[in-house]
């Protein structure tokens, strides 16, 4: 029999939707059922993709004895993290002050008043290993709530005070010396062996390698962007690159990058191919164009919807299993492929009758030392395979469709389609802007949603990284059609944020102002597994001003990359997004307009070389919306009727010259 998630639209909600637990969706009903009924509040938040959600699902959610005590003592409620990362944000910092780590399965007890007093990440049906078990917790915890119940009130209390105590914002100044005491951490934590930053487990962090290309660049410091591709290159080795289907995995349980973990999210596929992307602008290396292209036209093939955007992930999990999809045994590839050629498959790509995980093989090349000559005939076996591991189990995907992550997917595709010239990724990058726009409600920043959903989008509102990925992702878009309303489109979303998103304190909340109100409103400032929301609105902010000149944005920027900076004092490295911006801000910066009715050859060399300190405008006679967007732009004209190039440095324009 169906619980209350029955009519959810949610992909993980919908998975819990037959348990015998009675799972209520997070709203009134369950926390005004949870005061009726005098229970505490059993809060599980988790996502689809994600492994440890399903162990826990099945050793405890889909257990008759779980549900019972689950039934009987409390109210439980489920929540995918991410179609409300605002609840998930509450209680994920709850669960990382209580135990000084956190993840998922986020497990927290709290009262019908939402004020936690127990948080936790996967707990295990029975106490093993030292570490409780979750009926145990859920018996002990009933109890208490009977006859000791002002301990938990009193608990629940002083965690709600800690969390939404005021702190002083820190005097910040953001200057050059943070950039180089930012590269100076990342160096210092730098695998010189493996690549990345750290130990296991290991993420891409892509928004540190993007950081490093930038400031080697503008810095002239090589060895910053030989750790950024030396940490692109162990990747595509390892066993977190699909080297069949393309795309990267999640994260890296080992130092090697040999193991992942074997969920595929949209998010790292976009921003690791806008690292590949950019990485091959500086040289050429072919390297980088070929894993770029693979992730996106993985992520074409795989994650796109047909009624628009691409869905967020696909699971860890296939028939059970974890990984399962990805492993492969020689015996298997012989079968497939041949004997002399699956010979020759499994001795380049490390599958071996041992394994090297559970004792099957995940296609790897870090013993391979020959990698970077792998002969031409290698792309068809692994195709080959490709379509046999598809047939062979099926694994799910996760398909709504989260604003944010389709932001960062379209500057991924807009910047592919224009340094690559591939009107495939053209094509690709305008529909998405189209959904964005029009479907999940963009060009009307106030009716702008966080998640769509087959056949249309949620109720749930925009949140600060969906308004400043998507705002990134057009004006990426302008830079390869020229259509400036893709500016105005971008600066309406950037004005929303700043009237009902804005902190006074300093900074920027997750959620707007007319958003559901929860026990604190989320506010985070440095960046993850991707950029935060503030680090990203600072590089909005910057590049705003850059493409239209309007003082408010440069003020805008520099007032938030002061506070980041501030709050940033000790460890910089943790707002590397943010301080592509300040980069901005630091090294000269130039403007090229070109006054012309179609783009020119000069123009797309100029915006196809790397040189992060450019930005590149085309005015079309007649057409006044560039001039709307950028009012420096306005008396710009053609000479005798030739295409005519203004170039401006450090808010100077010099006078104007025809090719």
């Amino acid at each position: 029999m169906a619980n209350h998630l029955a009519n959810e639209r949610s992909p993980y909600l919908l998975q819990h939707a037959e348990n015998p637990v009675d799972w209520y969706p997070w709203g009134p009903e369950a926390f005004e059922k949870a005061r009726r009924e005098d229970r505490p509040i059993f809060l599980s938040i988790g996502y689809s993709t994600c492994h440890w959600c399903h162990v826990m699902a099945r050793e405890s959610f889909e257990d008759e004895g779980v549900a019972a005590v689950l039934n009987r003592d409390y109210v439980p409620v489920k929540v995918d993290r991410e179609e409300r990362p605002d609840v998930d944000a509450v209680y994920m910092e709850v669960c990382t002050a209580l135990n000084g780590s956190g993840g998922w399965p986020l497990t927290v007890i709290m009262t019908p008043e939402q004020q936690p007093f127990f948080a936790g990440t996967y707990l295990p049906r029975e106490s093993r290993g030292g570490r409780v078990g979750l009926l145990p917790l859920l018996r002990v915890l009933a109890d208490r709530w009977r006859h000791d119940r002002q301990s938990l009130l009193k608990t629940g209390a002083e965690i709600t005070a800690y969390l939404t105590r005021e702190t002083a914002a820190a005097a910040g100044r953001a200057d050059e010396g943070m950039l180089k005491r930012a590269a100076d951490q990342l160096r210092a934590s730098f695998d010189k062996e493996y690549g990345g930053f750290g130990s296991a487990p290991k993420f891409p962090a892509p928004q540190n390698l993007l950081f490093l290309l930038r400031q080697a660049k503008l810095g002239e410091d090589k060895a910053l962007r030989a750790m950024a591709e030396f940490t692109l290159q162990q990747m595509f080795r390892g066993g977190i690159y699909d080297h069949l289907g393309g795309g990267f995995c999640r994260y890296s349980t080992d130092r090697e990058w040999l193991a992942p973990h074997f969920e595929k999210t949209l998010y790292d596929n976009a921003l690791l191919a806008l690292c590949c992307t950019e990485a091959w602008q500086e040289g050429r290396y072919a390297l980088w164009r070929t894993v770029a292209e693979s992730t996106l036209d993985y992520c074409l093939r795989e994650l796109r919807q047909e009624d628009g955007g691409f869905a967020g992930g696909q699971d860890a999990d296939s028939g059970g299993e974890e990984g399962k999809y990805y492993l492969f045994t020689p015996e298997e590839v012989c079968a497939v492929l041949g004997a002399e050629d699956g010979k020759h498959f499994c001795e380049c790509y490390d599958i071996t009758a041992e394994g090297n995980y559970h004792g099957k093989s995940i296609p790897n090349l870090l013993i391979n030392q020959r990698w970077n000559l792998i002969g031409e005939g290698y792309d068809d076996f692994a195709e080959r395979l490709r379509l046999y591991r598809s047939e062979r189990c099926a694994l799910l995907t996760d398909a709504k469709r989260l604003s944010a992550w389709n932001g960062l997917m379209l500057s991924a595709l807009a910047r592919a389609a224009r340094v690559f010239d591939d009107p495939r990724y053209a094509a690709a990058a305008g529909e998405l802007a189209d959904f964005l726009l029009h479907t999940a409600g963009a060009a009307a920043p106030e009716r702008f949603t966080a998640v769509c959903y087959e056949g249309g989008a949620s109720a749930l509102p925009a949140q600060l990284d969906d308004c400043v990925f998507a705002a990134l992702g057009l004006l990426e878009l302008y830079h390869l059609d020229f259509d400036a309303a893709h500016i105005l489109q971008a600066a309406a979303l950037a004005e929303h944020v700043q009237a009902h998103f804005a902190d006074p304190a300093g900074g920027f909340f997750r959620t707007a102002d007319t958003a559901e109100k929860l026990i604190k409103r989320p506010k985070e400032l440095f960046d993850g597994a991707l950029p935060s929301g503030n680090s990203a609105a600072a590089v909005l902010f910057d590049q705003l001003f850059r493409m239209t000149g309007e003082a408010k944005w440069g003020e805008a920027a520099d007032r938030l990359l002061d506070f980041l900076c501030g709050a940033a004092a000790q460890y910089p490295a943790g707002v590397a997004f943010a301080l592509t911006a300040l980069q901005g801000r630091v090294y000269p910066t130039r403007e090229l307009v070109c006054v012309a009715p179609a783009p020119t050859a000069m123009l797309r060399s100029a915006a196809g070389r790397y040189a992060p300190e450019l930005t590149v405008l085309l005015k079309k006679p007649g057409d006044e919306l560039l001039a709307q967007a950028a009012e420096f732009t306005a008396g710009m004209a053609q000479l005798d009727g030739r295409p005519t190039y203004y170039l401006c440095q450090n808010g100077t324009c010099g006078l104007p010259f025809t090719e």
